[in-house]
């Protein structure tokens, strides 16, 4: 069986669901999407899950409880890792309305995503990984990856609305994640943790 890895920027596949208003599918288990991307002669050996704490705001009190609820949730699945990056908080400014803004940018999965790529090829613990993005900031450790290590595979796998030219070009390979492979991993509606727990899906995401 071939051993496979599944790298998710957890953003990049939000907001791209977020700009084809699919909601609804925001409860979804990364690790069950993971599993249904393979193929017959493949096995899944991890899901690593590439995401930032996000905080509430004004216009939205719930933000922060609704992603804490997602992430405790991927936590009861077996296989699946999350790693965090951080918001930076930036003041842009307009010069020709003389308004500023103060907004938050995502900072560190591009780095995590690499570092994770780069250990695990090391390590010899995939024949084949999957890169679920369309960052091309991304393009750097494949290209290492293929360079050093000829007989992996890199394969990337684009969130709806979401596509790169530069990584189309150095993956060996490329896909577009559909929304039936989405709507066929989802969570239950409840998701129970160890503890005995009731995790339930927001009620904005149904």
């Amino acid at each position: 069986m071939e051993r496979v890895i599944v790298y998710i920027d957890g953003f990049n596949l939000y907001f791209g669901m977020k700009e084809k208003g699919w909601r609804r599918y925001y409860w979804l288990n990364v690790h069950s999407l993971a599993k249904n991307l393979l193929k017959p002669h493949q096995e899944l050996i991890a899901t690593k899950y590439f995401t930032s704490r996000v905080s509430s705001t004004p216009n939205d009190p719930e933000k922060a409880k609704r992603q804490g609820e997602y992430l405790e949730a991927l936590n009861t699945v077996p296989g699946c890792e999350i790693f965090y990056g951080h918001y930076l908080e930036k003041v842009i400014h307009c010069d020709r309305c003389n308004h500023s803004w103060t907004t938050h940018e995502e900072k560190m999965t591009d780095v995590n995503i690499s570092v994770e790529l780069m250990t695990d090829v090391y390590q010899d613990k995939f024949d084949t990984a999957f890169l679920i993005s369309g960052d091309s900031d991304l393009v750097g450790p494949i290209k290492a990856v293929r360079s050093i290590f000829p007989l992996k595979r890199v394969v990337v796998g684009f969130p709806p609305r979401r596509h790169s030219a530069q990584l189309e070009k150095v993956a060996n390979t490329i896909f577009a994640i559909g929304r039936k492979k989405i709507a066929d991993s989802m969570f239950p509606d409840q998701v129970k943790k160890t503890d005995g727990y009731i995790l339930r899906r927001p009620d904005r995401w149904k």
